[in-house]
């Protein structure tokens, strides 16, 4: 028996970096090139000593965020796009389309490149999900460019990304679906999500089933200096649809929610027999740095909803989603994520001894 356990994604990068690129003004300088191969290479030495047999880059050269690395100076976009405010009172925002074609600037596989100078241990890899970059088209339709040919151009553009995450040799590629749970703060009627559902599975219909296997959705209510943009959605109106997603793995934050066991059990109601649910087990934005013992009482109270073989566990969110984040610090993420590594193999341990 074994419970498999895998990173989110981001890891806060070091503070010397975050003040070179502020110093530089381009997170894109040249000169900034040591910095990055510098933190790329500690942040993967020390995601392997905490023992995470799946590892990540920890999206060290990820700027400006996990939203919008792909497109981020593009030169038919607007700073004046979609904006997501956070409950600490600040406001993220993305870029606006103001011309086609749409097309990525930056493809993720980009960052398994460096990573794999380094590490030892199977790479996984998150990119962004259709349904959040859709909201880069305006309201009003774009002359020359319909809405229809953009989406057209997202689905081409996001499938080439996935595949060739996959060619450079990512273990697993998550998709990043954190507009998810926003959808339903936004319109509560449901009828947002269900587009964004329905986007996200004409692009996971490209791929075959044993391809899908290792694609994973990750969702959760956001995570920037230590708040959050939707964690008063209640869960029971995004898990039904998020599990009519064709995606073989789903990563749900947990931790961090207040009624677990009742979220546990509209998993256990709506997910499918060919879907493997890892939990999230620690929680990025409490600085609260979590037991192994804490961590395995958590799996074993999931293990009560979610059969051992469709059980995972990972992290809720990313440590810093967003480049500039420093309310966490590394140590505390690293120590977080050894937890989630030790806890997981205590569970493993008693539910190996109660069979």
């Amino acid at each position: 028996m074994r419970i498999p356990t895998e990173p989110i994604g981001s890891i806060p990068r070091p503070v010397g970096l975050i003040e070179a690129i502020a110093e530089a003004g381009d997170y894109a300088d040249p000169k900034l090139n040591g910095l990055y191969e510098e933190a790329i290479q500690d942040t993967i030495q020390e995601f392997e000593a905490t023992g995470s047999p799946v590892i990540t880059d920890g999206e060290q050269r990820k700027y400006h965020n996990f939203w919008t690395y792909g497109v981020h100076g593009l030169p038919n976009t607007a700073p004046d796009g979609f904006k997501i405010p956070f409950s600490a009172g600040h406001v993220r925002r993305m870029p606006r389309l103001t011309a086609g074609p749409f097309r990525y600037r930056v493809y993720a596989d980009r960052y398994l490149d460096a990573a794999q100078r380094y590490a030892r241990r199977p790479l996984k890899q998150a990119v962004i999900s259709p349904s959040a970059l859709s909201l880069m088209y305006p309201a009003e339709d774009i002359a020359d460019y319909s809405r229809q040919e953009f989406i057209d151009d997202l689905l081409r553009e996001h499938e080439r990304e996935i595949r060739r995450c996959f060619e450079k040799g990512a273990e697993k590629v998550q998709i990043d679906f954190t507009e998810g749970r926003l959808a339903v703060k936004l319109d509560p009627t449901g009828d947002l999500l269900n587009s964004f559902i329905g986007l996200n599975n004409l692009a996971l219909s490209r791929f075959s089933g044993e391809e899908r296997q290792r694609i994973g959705v990750h969702t959760c209510p956001g995570g920037d200096r230590d708040s959050t943009h939707s964690a008063d959605v209640d869960y029971a109106d995004l898990l039904p649809s998020l599990f009519e997603l064709r995606a073989g793995n789903f990563y749900v934050a947990l931790a961090g929610e207040k009624d677990r066991t009742g979220v546990l059990k509209i998993i256990r109601q709506y997910m499918k027999p060919e879907q493997r649910v890892f939990v999230g087990v620690v929680s990025p934005i409490d600085p609260h740095v979590d037991t192994a013992e804490e961590v395995r009482d958590r799996v074993l109270e999931a293990a009560e909803y979610i059969p051992l073989e469709q059980l995972g566990t990972t992290d809720d969110c990313g440590f810093a989603p967003f480049s500039d984040d420093m309310s966490t610090t590394r140590k505390t993420a690293f120590a977080k994520i050894r937890a989630r590594v030790e806890g997981t193999q205590l569970a493993e341990e008693v539910l190996g001894k109660r069979r």
